[in-house]
């Protein structure tokens, strides 16, 4: 298992933050490692709201859908994605800071089956890809 974790700060409204991060169709945006981001059927993002995304890594492109697994709006929205080979677990938070928000994302990456064995080396380039994230994100969120 590999695990992410940082945090960003940025001078808009927890709530604001937080409807921008729960679409994560948006993460196109800020996400130098997404290809492609979409939301999966209509209307507002609730409990069970499904996303396709399509990210780079490790030299491949890799489609995942993410399903909404907690909203909790303005401080917390969990997402939980999957495909044959891997199960991703994304949980941000957002903390009114002064006039601002402090956000956290928390990843953890799991291999499935044989491909478990290669967990070490994961850690490494899942660190490389959420820092090139992390820096999209503070880029995106100070516009």
């Amino acid at each position: 298992m590999a695990r992410y974790t940082a945090s960003v700060q940025t001078q808009k409204g927890p709530q604001e933050v937080f409807d921008y991060l729960s679409d994560f169709s948006n993460a196109r945006e800020w996400d130098p490692g997404v290809l492609e981001a979409e939301r999966l059927g209509g209307g507002p993002v609730s409990d069970g709201t499904e996303f396709r995304l399509v990210a780079k890594f490790l030299g491949r492109s890799n489609t995942l859908v993410y399903r909404v697994v907690e909203l909790d709006p303005p401080s917390a929205v969990s997402f939980r994605g999957e495909n044959q080979s891997v199960v991703s677990l994304d949980r941000i938070t957002f903390q009114p800071h002064g006039t601002g928000t402090t956000v956290t994302y928390d990843a953890d990456l799991k291999l499935k089956g044989p491909l478990k064995l290669a967990d070490p080396l994961l850690a490494i380039a899942f660190k490389r890809v959420g820092d090139q994230a992390l820096g999209g994100l503070r880029r995106q969120l100070a516009a």
